[in-house]
Formats: C-alpha cells, sequence, structure tokens
C-alpha cells in the first residue's frame, strides 16, 4: 500500500510547518508528516521551510539570527489565506516529537542545510531522534547529499533519502552509492519506468509534491513507495478507493 506522507503537514489546507498543520495531517489519515529544520541562533532545532522567515511569518530576517524563544512570538500564519481563530506558530522539533508520543506517525525530516551549512545539524537531529527512540519512525532526507552520507557512515540504523529535482539516470543506483534505501525525487523527474525499476532493486521511491487527483491516482496504481503531498486528506480518500 502508498503510503501517504503530509507535507510541511497538510500544508494545502494549514499554516505549513505548525502543530495546527500536523495535527490535521493525522486526523486526515496520513501515514506521516514532512517537515524541515534549521538551527536557531541559540542551537536548537527549528520547524521551518525557508533560510528567513519572511515568505511565512510576520517577521523578517534569517532563522539563524532568531532564538527558539523569539521565533515562537512571530505569527506563522500571517500571510496565509486561510482563517485561523488561533495564532499558528513556529515549532521546534523536540515539540514535534513530544506530540508523536501520542500516535505512531511516520516523520520525514529534511536538513535544510543546502544555503547554509548549520554545523552539528545532523548531530543535533540524530540526538534528538535517539533521545525519543524514533530511529524506525524517522527518514531524513535533505538536497546536501554529502549530509546524508555523513549520516549513513556515523549512524547507520537512521535511514536516508537525497532529494533531487531533475531527471536522474539510474537513481536506485545513485541512492546505493549514498548508502540511501530510498528517493524523494521531484514527481515530474520521475516515469512509471524508472519507479518500478527503482522499487524492484529494493530502493523507496517517495516523490513529492504530488497534489493533483490524477497524479495520486497514477502513483497509486503502480503501488509507488509512497508520496509526499500538500492535501493529505484528499489522497487518503483516493487510495480508500
Amino acid at each position: 500500500m502508498t503510503i501517504i506522507l503530509a507535507h510541511r503537514g497538510s500544508a494545502g489546507t494549514h499554516p505549513e510547518n505548525t502543530m495546527e498543520s500536523f495535527i490535521a495531517a493525522q486526523e486526515f489519515g496520513a501515514d506521516g508528516i514532512e517537515l524541515d529544520v534549521h538551527l536557531t541562533k541559540d542551537g536548537n532545532i527549528a520547524v521551518i521551510h525557508d533560510t528567513t522567515v519572511d515568505r511565512t511569518t510576520d517577521g523578517t530576517g534569517r532563522v539563524v539570527d532568531f532564538t527558539m524563544d523569539e521565533l515562537r512570538k512571530l505569527k506563522a500564519n500571517y500571510h496565509y489565506k486561510h482563517f485561523f481563530k488561533k495564532t499558528a506558530r513556529i515549532p521546534s522539533l523536540r515539540e514535534v516529537f513530544e506530540w508523536m508520543q501520542g500516535n505512531d506517525l511516520i516523520c520525514n525530516i529534511e536538513l535544510k542545510n543546502n544555503d547554509l551549512s548549520y554545523e552539528g545539524l545532523e548531530e543535533k537531529v540524530i540526538a534528538l531522534i535517539k533521545e525519543f527512540g524514533y530511529e524506525e519512525r524517522i527518514i531524513i532526507s535533505s538536497f546536501n547529499h554529502y549530509s546524508l552520507v555523513y549520516i549513513v557512515n556515523n549512524w547507520p540504523d537512521i535511514e536516508t533519502a537525497p532529494l533531487y529535482s531533475d531527471l536522474l539516470y539510474k537513481p536506485w543506483e545513485y541512492a546505493k552509492c549514498l548508502g540511501a534505501k530510498g528517493i524523494h525525487p521531484k514527481f515530474k523527474a520521475l516515469t512509471d519506468t524508472i519507479i518500478k525499476a527503482t522499487m524492484e532493486e529494493g530502493i523507496a521511491v517517495r516523490p513529492y509534491t504530488v497534489n493533483k487527483e490524477r497524479d495520486i491516482n497514477r502513483l497509486l496504481q503502480i503501488n509507488c513507495t509512497a508520496i509526499i503531498t500538500d492535501f493529505p486528506e484528499r489522497a487518503v480518500k483516493l487510495r480508500g478507493k
């Protein structure tokens, strides 16, 4: 059965990368969530997509120049078109992990260390995973493939998957070269043939960001390992049919 991962939570209907979005994804029946992490000025792991807070909050500036307490004061749904009675906030990865203690969701953590190196990000994320005992529930992805190899070499019990956006020749061979157990390609960089060949080689395929009904159905029909979508409710309903 194709696993449904909620991209930044239920980002199509809720403010992305907020607890409200993750909770909605669980309520919609998603099998897991996908989220993004940066390091803060005081060394905490913040859950936010962009290098800056400008697009998703009422603040301005780089995430790395804020402390976690300062980030929590920002309105994370400030520019969001949907109305919420409660102001959404930027959570820490620890907050998300604490919430996950009450469910069995998978969590795909994207390390946003391709623009800024964030020295120590891998160690901090892994330490938190091990503190909560989530080794079997976590997939770490990144566009920084050197970071993924670093994780594989030091913590081989943690699953990794490279993110990429362009067509890749024999992606299963590249994944194996990295020591990764899966690939997270942009949806348009895939064909059914590539998906099937990759899975036949024992490599999981979890494309992003699959939102249109016809595309979701296409991947469900070929039993793609997983899909990453902004609309988990839609994907769950289609899978149910």
